[in-house]
């Protein structure tokens, strides 16, 4: 079953939240961020001010599944990881 995109949104915010708090992630959990930004970016009812977010959120996903060391890479993205909730929250 798809998800919808309130439920995709709902779904980045909590990674990237649980990312923030815990200062750890995964390489499954960037793979799921890319994913989850790819299928939004072309969903026309996304609001192009969260796409500017998405595609922030794309190269973090990126970036982290490419780093030697994740959580180095996540903690140092702590002000990012919440500023990108904080604006998504904003838009959608």
């Amino acid at each position: 079953m798809p998800l919808h995109s309130n439920d995709q949104v709902n779904l980045l915010k909590d990674i990237l939240t649980n990312q923030q708090t815990d200062c750890c992630g995964s390489v499954a959990e960037c793979e799921q961020l890319e994913r989850l930004v790819k299928s939004l970016m072309v969903n026309a009812s996304v609001d192009n001010n969260v796409k500017t977010i998405l595609q922030e959120v794309y190269d973090y996903s990126q970036d982290g599944i490419r780093s030697t060391n994740l959580d180095q890479h996540i903690l140092s993205n702590q002000e990012q990881l919440s500023s990108w909730v904080s604006g998504i929250d904003q838009f959608s």
